[in-house]
């Protein structure tokens, strides 16, 4: 596919999104999803900087995601702060989370690294779940009431979210694409294929990885802050806990094609109406069915195309090259 064609292509995807809200209720439990799958999207692809291109294979990231929702809930409760600013904040304090665990970690690899960031999430959850005075403890926290406003990221309608979510998944699929395509992205890739390699020529890989980890935080972490928005209620095993962010944000990328900017978009687009359906037919037929029809379709879909779902297309590209 040539790279008008792919312009076209997203160009036209990107329409598709913006018109859907036309013929759905913005009150509806359809446009929640979409929000839903548009925001999972971002986080996957955040998490796509680190676990694709230098193949990291985190699972500590919900860290990051809950150190944003907290840090904007908590500057607009006690601070009165917009969110927005709050946002940015979050992505700070994330960013250099981000830099404390990378630090002594960033000479780990495979399983190991996985173990070691895994670790850290859950530290984050046992803190934030004892620290009650700050965070609320095990009752959460609720994002304060006010009328509709942009500068306060509060809406009644979940449609101003929707666009907002999309908003977020282009931007930083378009910092994806930029990493990917810079110096940084080559090293990284380096990285990947083989460290001792990449360090014989030349490149300083603990630093690659650290620059990688910096930057994988704070788009984390700002994500953080437009889940709090929209759900106006989160605890700590919510936002900290590994099997609803950590690990959920890592196989969608890994489901949709890990490395790839369209990997994560594709593993949203699936695993998110997924997971509603089998919770939303399943749950009240036996306990744990839904999870376990749900778990037996990743499975099924990770045995038939290890690549990601976005091989899907690359391979029936080169097919369609070679008979013309």
């Amino acid at each position: 596919m040539t790279r008008p064609t792919k312009l076209a292509a997203a160009a036209l995807a990107l329409l598709a999104a913006l018109c859907l809200p036309l013929g759905l209720d913005h009150q509806g439990y359809a446009i929640r999803v979409a929000t839903l799958v548009f925001l999972f999207g971002a986080m996957a692809q955040s998490w796509n900087v680190v676990g694709g291109l230098a193949n990291q294979m985190s699972l500590g990231h919900a860290a990051f995601f809950g150190i944003g929702a907290y840090t904007s809930t908590l500057l607009l409760i006690h601070a009165g702060l917009s969110p927005w600013l709050g946002m940015l904040a979050g992505g700070v304090l994330g960013g250099l989370a981000a830099a404390l665990i990378s630090l002594p970690t960033m000479r780990l690899s495979g399983h190991y690294f996985a173990l070691a960031t895994l670790a850290f999430g859950e530290v984050m959850r046992v803190v934030a779940n004892s620290w009650a005075g700050l965070t609320g403890g095990p009752v959460g926290l609720s994002v304060p009431f006010a009328p509709d406003s942009l500068a306060l990221f509060n809406f009644k309608s979940t449609v101003p979210h929707y666009y907002i979510a999309l908003a977020a998944l282009c931007l930083v699929t378009a910092i994806f694409v930029w990493i990917r395509n810079s110096a940084l992205g080559y090293r990284l890739r380096a990285v990947r294929e083989n460290v001792d390699a990449a360090e014989v020529v030349g490149v300083d890989t603990a630093r690659t990885k650290l620059v990688a980890a910096v930057i994988s935080g704070v788009l984390m972490a700002m994500t953080g802050t437009l889940y709090a928005q929209l759900n106006f209620f989160f605890d700590p095993d919510t936002v900290f806990g590994a099997a609803p962010i950590s690990i959920r944000v890592a196989l969608i990328a890994i489901v949709g094609g890990v490395g790839t900017a369209i990997g994560p978009i594709v593993g949203a687009l699936v695993i998110i109406p997924l997971e509603e359906a089998a919770n939303l037919f399943l749950s009240s037929q036996v306990a744990g069915l839904s999870g376990f029809a749900y778990g037996l379709i990743l499975i099924a879909v990770i045995l038939v195309q290890p690549h990601g779902l976005a091989a899907i297309g690359r391979r029936f590209q080169r097919k369609s090259k070679g008979a013309s």
